[in-house]
């Protein structure tokens, strides 16, 4: 689709899901900068925090598994303004913690609505992109480590100038519901019936001409457009439990670098804390860069290549690490593992969310939550291994991780249309 043919108000919602995104990542940012503000004024041991987490994070799936029928049946606007305020309404909750009892609360509370901000957020960056006609979910996903960059940085300043906790997380919680109100009514509407792929007819489905040996671009439009039928619903429930497999994955990889990339330089090289920072530092960047560069990739390329030559790329990354005796190279090592990384989830989620059903939100929740579980996971996988084994052995884990991805890469292909 030419973007001089996209109306003013996919563009309007393509903004808004931007900001949407970026407003995910600010308020998880402005809870993750004030935890030991949190954790010194409520009296919570670290083992408690550890364990308060981890009820974060199951109440974010609880979010995530909820929220994806309930965006099928009302529409993903909906809940996204729905989650989003009561992820906006929650962060104050820490804040206002006075004891580990309410601090518990508050942490299930704001789990809950992230989790369902994540889903639904999702769900409607698939309706924007099938409307673009091209691929820009990578794109939605910097923003969210845009919006966390800001968070980090504005609540770093904020206690560097001696705020108060509650007043940092008070203005948030206004500034979030703001945002809210402001954005919601601009994304698209997408009830259940609507989600439905409309059957082509030969006036509206051009058959495009491709030059001989290229495959075409696997855009949600031309997919959609093409698709004669929806799939079959075991067919479906496969390919979704293979794109949750290759999520969990994916985050398994990203969460043991978020976890352990310092440590392991530190272990493996001997260096100083603030180089061994430096590893976290190189994934993080190229993260974020690649996921600004991935949507072109995938115009180009196909989404299919991006997941396969990514995975490859973090692989070999990994591999570097683990083989490195030199920091130069382990940095270098890390930021192959970011770039590789990058575009992977966006376009996991873009298939799951094309699968051709009216249950789009239920199937992404599913491969959303799986790979969350991924996500915390891996750490402490990791952690455990490191009980028997070196830290850097263990890395072996994400390497075989990053290579069944790169197999089974061919899941995020389009489905099956009809006569080209």
């Amino acid at each position: 689709m030419a973007t001089s043919t996209i109306d003013s108000s996919t563009r309007i919602a393509r903004v808004a899901v931007f900001v949407v995104f970026a407003l995910n990542g600010f308020l998880l940012a402005m809870w993750v900068v004030h935890i030991p503000a949190i954790t010194d004024r409520t009296g919570t041991s670290k083992s408690t925090l550890g364990m308060f987490i981890l009820l974060m994070a199951g109440t974010g799936i609880v979010g995530m598994r909820v929220a994806g029928p309930l965006a099928d049946r009302f529409g993903s606007r909906t809940l996204v303004g729905v989650a989003a305020v009561i992820g906006s309404l929650a962060v104050l909750g820490p804040g206002l913690a006075t004891g580990p009892v309410t601090l518990a609360v508050a942490l299930a509370c704001f789990g809950l609505g992230n989790g369902a901000l994540d889903v639904s957020m999702n769900t409607q960056a698939v309706h924007v992109e099938r409307a673009y006609g091209r691929p820009i979910m990578s794109a939605f996903h910097a923003l969210f480590s845009g919006g966390g960059l800001l968070g980090s940085l504005i609540g770093a300043a904020t206690l560097r100038a001696g705020w108060d906790t509650r007043l940092t997380l008070t203005l948030a919680t206004i500034v979030g519901l703001i945002i809210t109100a402001a954005t919601v009514a601009r994304l698209l509407r997408d009830t259940r019936s609507e989600s439905r792929i409309p059957e082509p007819s030969a006036a509206t489905t051009p058959h495009p001409v491709l030059p001989e040996g290229r495959e075409p671009v696997d855009s949600p439009s031309l997919e959609c457009a093409q698709t004669k039928q929806p799939p079959s619903r075991p067919d479906q429930r496969r390919k979704v439990l293979v794109l949750a497999a290759i999520a969990f994955g994916v985050l398994l990889a990203e969460g043991v670098a978020n976890d352990w990339s310092t440590l392991q330089m530190r272990e493996h090289l001997g260096v100083d804390q603030a180089t061994a920072a430096l590893a976290f530092s190189a994934f993080s960047i190229t993260m974020t860069a690649g996921r600004f560069t991935a949507d072109r990739i995938s115009g180009t390329f196909g989404s299919v290549a991006l997941v396969r030559y990514g995975s490859a790329l973090a692989a070999l990354g990994i591999g570097l690490i683990m083989a490195s005796g030199w920091v130069p190279l382990s940095l270098l090592g890390w930021a192959m593992a970011g770039l590789g990384l990058s575009g992977v989830i966006p376009q996991i989620f873009t298939a799951a969310g094309n699968l051709g059903s009216d249950t789009a939100a239920t199937d992404m929740s599913h491969v959303f939550s799986l790979g969350y579980f991924g996500l915390l996971a891996g750490p402490a996988l990791i952690g455990w291994l490191t009980a028997l084994i070196p830290l850097t052995t263990a890395m072996a884990v994400p390497l075989i991780a990053v290579l069944l991805c790169c197999r089974y890469a061919g899941a995020v292909a389009p489905q099956p249309t009809g006569t080209r």
